[in-house]
């Protein structure tokens, strides 16, 4: 018979509670490798304790990357968890955003996003050792170091290990009414350059041509490129351009946040900006970038595994729901290699990224008892 994972863990929300709070003084912004290293370092004495098998992947413009192994000799198809170690909050943010409880929420940095999560992964493998539960197959915890910043250092390594594997469970928090994430649009970024011709916006202005204006009508051809309907967006976030108020401007620059829900719009989209031309007669019109995160798509194999992570949840007393995400996050990696992937298996709370950010201290619980059942019963 199955341990009562349920119990086990309400009985251990406390002790994840003050890990959780221990991690968060360890700030971790992505920029800080030195920092993230002293996070990685933390962790990596929490998996020795619980026996893994370490291994710390180098690398220098960002932190290491602490891989945990158990069973890694044993056949079966591995499962697969991915946490980040890195936040998006400066060093010093404690000072704005002190770690406080209040009406059972746990306040502070990275507590949402994702430390919470660190601490429910590193709770699920514990409780299934203590109960003699920890199935006899591979499993593998990444504990990765960049993905704020998009996961460029950690990538390659995070798809090497999902391929094959049984199940990829990304540890990202759940979204904020608990539900766990079945969609991410894809991201990307472009960037768009305009030409003109410059001349003195008073002595001569008729001989010169304006590259903001040129950009304004690309502007609006970009932002009409939306398409809510399909899932689409595209935003112009910044243009910079011209040199002085007296000069006619020959160059602007503008930079483009580009989501879509699936791979076929997300390639209609890109060959739609690509084929962006110049309006004035004249003018120029440059443009680079691309999509650099494939879509999470809720397809066939993520309803079938979204489905019996649903039947295992109610197993062990838990109802589970499904929503989605305008934000990317490394299972958008993991799913389009075609590997069942579960996103959103952290805690309960809100306001990532910001002074707000908050975990629902039960929710931990919840949260280890999900993924220990998955763990188990997958």
């Amino acid at each position: 018979m199955p341990p009562d994972l349920r119990a086990y863990f309400t009985a251990q929300t406390e002790m994840m509670a003050a890990l959780l709070e221990e991690l968060m003084v360890l700030e971790s912004p992505t920029s800080r490798p030195d920092a993230v290293n002293r996070m990685g370092q933390r962790v990596a004495e929490e998996l020795d304790l619980l026996g893994a098998t370490l291994t710390t992947h180098p690398r220098t413009e960002v932190g290491d990357i602490v891989e945990a192994r158990w069973n890694a000799d044993k056949p079966g198809q591995p499962l697969l968890l991915v946490c980040h170690m890195d936040t998006v909050h400066p060093i010093g943010m404690l000072s704005d955003n002190p770690i406080r409880r209040e009406n059972g929420k746990l306040f502070g940095p990275g507590s949402y996003d994702m430390k919470g999560s660190i601490v429910t992964a590193l709770a699920a493998v514990r409780g299934l050792r203590d109960t003699k539960a920890l199935p006899d197959r591979p499993i593998t915890l990444l504990m990765t170091s960049d993905e704020e910043t998009g996961s460029n250092h950690s990538r390659e390594l995070i798809e090497e290990r999902a391929r094959g594997a049984a199940l990829a469970m990304i540890m990202e928090p759940a979204l904020p009414d608990g539900s766990i994430k079945t969609w991410r649009k894809s991201t990307g970024g472009f960037t768009v350059r305009t030409h003109g011709i410059a001349a003195h916006a008073g002595g001569s202005h008729e001989s010169g041509l304006n590259a903001i204006e040129e950009m304004a009508h690309q502007v609006i051809a970009l932002q009409r490129l939306t398409n809510y309907k399909a899932g689409t967006t595209v935003s112009v976030g910044m243009v910079t351009g011209g040199t002085a108020r007296n000069t006619v401007p020959d160059h602007c620059e503008a930079i483009v946040d580009v989501r879509a829900m699936t791979r076929a719009e997300m390639d209609r989209l890109t060959a739609e900006i690509m084929a962006l031309g110049p309006v004035l007669p004249g003018a120029s019109v440059e443009i680079e970038g691309g999509f650099d995160r494939p879509p999470m798509e809720r397809n066939d194999t993520m309803i079938a595994t979204f489905n019996r992570a649903r039947d295992i949840a109610a197993k062990h007393g838990l109802t589970i729901r499904e929503a989605g995400s305008g934000g990317a996050s490394d299972g958008n990696y993991t799913a389009a290699l075609g590997t069942p992937t579960l996103d959103g298996l952290g805690p309960v709370g809100d306001g990532a990224h910001s002074e707000r950010e908050y975990i629902v201290v039960s929710s931990l619980a919840t949260s280890a008892t999900l993924i220990a059942a998955l763990l188990l019963e997958w």
